[in-house]
């Protein structure tokens, strides 16, 4: 019987690590300069369609997953929750990015919170969002934890800094496309202690009180 952990971290007859990581860096330009071209007043609609026009230009093949924009009191939905209509960006806000385009044969998935103030509570769950990726992350590297002990982590991690992480969004498979021909599931869900460069950690927080949130994601 064929190891089910080693399935699960296969990759296709196709995959280069050149080409996967060439499309990961596609993929995080894509998100700096959208944000970059973000004005107050835009919609989440204008949002997705100033994606739309970053990646055509990088010679996006397709996107595996749909593309998020989200802004103010959106910002702590989850994933395939419908955003509130009638949002648009203010002086005094925050407003995040998830793309999940295929560059070359390969995916990329990257999201980033950015602020269009200096307003110190937007700036501190920003940051929050990205310390508690690179501080899990790190503890899976040097520990070698598993999916589930990662996002307990991660939650703890949270609460400490004052914030309620989002267990719905919690990290996946990536690879040659289609990655879900291995693994379907959630990093968070999973017993697997995962290699480098194939998952996913997704780190979506949310202020306890507040309607606002935060989201940082990138490779393990």
């Amino acid at each position: 019987m064929k190891d089910q952990s080693k399935t699960i971290q296969d990759v296709g007859c196709s995959f280069d690590i050149d080409k996967y990581l060439n499309a990961r860096k596609l993929t995080i330009e894509a998100v700096k300069e959208v944000s970059a071209l973000v004005c107050v007043g835009m919609t989440e609609d204008d949002g997705q369609k100033l994606i739309d026009e970053v990646l055509a230009r990088k010679g996006v093949e397709k996107k595996w997953h749909p593309t998020k924009f989200r802004i103010g009191k959106n910002t702590v939905k989850s994933f395939r929750e419908k955003s509130d209509e009638g949002v648009t960006l203010k002086e005094d806000d925050l407003f995040f990015i998830d793309i999940g385009p295929v560059f070359d044969g390969h995916e990329g998935d990257y999201g980033e919170t950015f602020v269009t103030s200096n307003n110190p509570e937007y700036l501190k769950i920003k940051k929050a969002s990205e310390d508690v990726f690179h501080t899990t992350a790190n503890k899976c590297r040097d520990e070698g934890l598993t999916g589930v002990e990662l996002y307990e982590f991660a939650q703890s991690y949270a609460r400490d800094l004052g914030y309620e992480l989002n267990l719905k969004m919690s990290g996946h498979r990536l690879a040659d496309f289609p990655h879900a021909v291995y693994f379907r599931g959630s990093l968070g869900s999973s017993d697997i202690k995962p290699k480098k460069n194939l998952w996913i950690l997704e780190i979506h927080i949310r202020h306890p009180e507040n309607e606002y949130g935060a989201f940082f994601e990138d490779l393990i």
